[in-house]
């Protein structure tokens, strides 16, 4: 995410930072990235043509198009790759920029498919909802987007905030949702950007019952925090590779207290037919937040291309 991803949120949709998510952000320089974040300037990414046969779209080609962070280039390379498995013809336009300017891309009909995050998407449309569920997100979505546009299938991978803690930390203390902490929270340290103590102190207090012994403000340090044994709780956002690397355990949120961000294909309607439809629906059936999370140590950590990583996800998946 740089710039809009990679200070890991550094800001989240720009001048909506606050609102988009209602959630904190801030991450590790190596991880995914801020779901379409920071509102800068449209620098257009390469394009790429492939597959035979046709879809919806100018001349029956469908533009996949991505935000200019790793973790969404890996999403559109997926999304364009499983297209052209079905004869779909595919142009590729990545690494485009902020949701502003894709958002208005989509709608005239330059790009056809993108891949986006229902949360942070709802909160750019209509700042004030409060649904938080995926179903009740993408039903909010649903009557916020204009007629021309829609959402497909979302899929189980989400990239949100969590709260994450070693897998000893896990083991020892019988750790999986966040309601567990309950029973340690008052003698346990909990990091996280400089603002997570100001917004969700008091909402873990409410939702959780969870008072922390202290609050550290760990930043883009968290995972590594939490590594060394200095905090025993981080805000970690899910497919930050570090999770991976260092054996973290993003608790469950059966409260919701961190809405939902599951990865969806908003796409434009006069461009994408059955077909399309049908293989993105496919690749969101299949794509959860571990696999994904391991794909982003491949592409940030490891410094593999994001085309291959793609490629072999969906070889594996039987959808390429």
């Amino acid at each position: 995410m740089s710039t809009l991803k990679r200070s890991r949120r550094a800001v989240l949709l720009g001048t909506l930072a606050a609102l988009a998510l209602g959630a904190t952000a801030c991450g590790s320089s190596g991880s995914s990235s801020n779901p379409l974040g920071g509102g800068s300037t449209a620098s257009s990414g390469s394009a790429a043509s492939g597959g035979t046969g046709g879809s919806g779209g100018s001349g029956g080609t469908v533009v996949v198009g991505s935000a200019n962070f790793p973790e969404n280039v890996l999403l559109g390379s997926i999304y364009s790759q499983a297209l052209k498995a079905k004869g779909v013809k595919v142009e590729e336009k990545f690494n485009i920029g902020s949701r502003e300017v894709l958002y208005g891309q989509l709608q005239s009909g330059n790009l056809t498919v993108l891949p986006e995050y229902n949360g942070a998407l709802l909160a750019y449309l209509d700042a004030k909802n409060t649904a938080v569920t995926t179903q009740d997100v993408n039903a909010a979505l649903t009557k916020a987007l204009p007629a021309s546009l829609g959402i497909l299938d979302s899929s189980p991978a989400e990239d949100k905030d969590s709260l994450s803690v070693t897998q000893d930390t896990a083991d020892k203390y019988g750790l999986k949702s966040i309601s567990d902490l309950a029973a340690k929270a008052g003698e346990f340290t909990i990091g996280g950007p400089p603002e997570f103590k100001s917004r969700r102190e008091q909402q873990f207090k409410d939702v959780y019952g969870l008072t922390f012994k202290e609050w550290k403000p760990t930043a883009d340090t968290t995972a590594n925090a939490l590594k060394d044994g200095s905090i025993q709780v981080g805000n970690v956002f899910t497919t930050d590779p570090k999770i991976v690397q260092y054996k973290l355990v993003a608790l469950s949120d059966p409260k919701n207290v961190f809405g939902a961000q599951n990865i969806t294909p908003l796409i434009n309607k006069a461009g994408v037919d059955a077909n399309a439809t049908a293989a993105l629906n496919a690749v969101s059936a299949k794509l959860d937040t571990a696999g994904l999370t391991g794909l982003m140590k491949r592409v940030s950590v490891d410094k593999e291309d994001p085309s291959a990583v793609a490629k072999d996800w969906l070889k594996a998946n039987g959808l390429g």
